[in-house]
């Protein structure tokens, strides 16, 4: 359970850092980083909620359909937010470091963008934590 709020609050702040900096929609890779980690957000916030409920009425939920469910919709939202932060890293090194237009226009929230991008990476290491150990979890069912 602390593993999937963990998720929770990365995705959520890498979600406000982004949405708070200014120009991001102009850039996909910004706009799928959003998209990404409100997945994410969902995603583990509904997990959280089940792990809650199943500790508060004491049932297991080491039943192999819901196991399988959950080793898919980690791998793939572990996927879809690995290649939101990496594109968005390389959105913002190019801006940073190859074109220099966080110098040329400082209107733009480069430090957000930085941020925020490694909001994401630290949520991905949660949820890819999260997938190799439910995936590890599965063949003992």
């Amino acid at each position: 359970m602390a593993l999937r709020l963990s998720q929770c609050v990365s995705a959520g702040a890498s979600m406000g850092a982004m949405a708070t900096a200014y120009g991001f929609s102009n850039y996909t890779a910004f706009c799928y980083l959003i998209a990404s980690m409100g997945l994410q957000l969902l995603w583990s916030f509904g997990l959280a909620c089940l792990d809650v409920y199943s500790l508060k009425t004491k049932r297991d939920l080491h039943n192999p359909v819901l196991v399988s469910l959950f080793v898919v919709g980690d791998w793939v939202t572990a996927i879809l937010s690995f290649a939101a932060a990496s594109a968005s890293a390389g959105v913002t090194i190019l801006f940073e470091r190859d074109v220099h237009f966080c110098r040329m226009y400082p209107q733009l929230s480069c430090g957000r963008y930085a941020l925020s991008v490694v909001l994401a990476f630290i949520t991905w290491s949660f949820i890819a934590t999260s997938a190799v150990s439910m995936f590890w979890l599965l063949p003992s069912l």
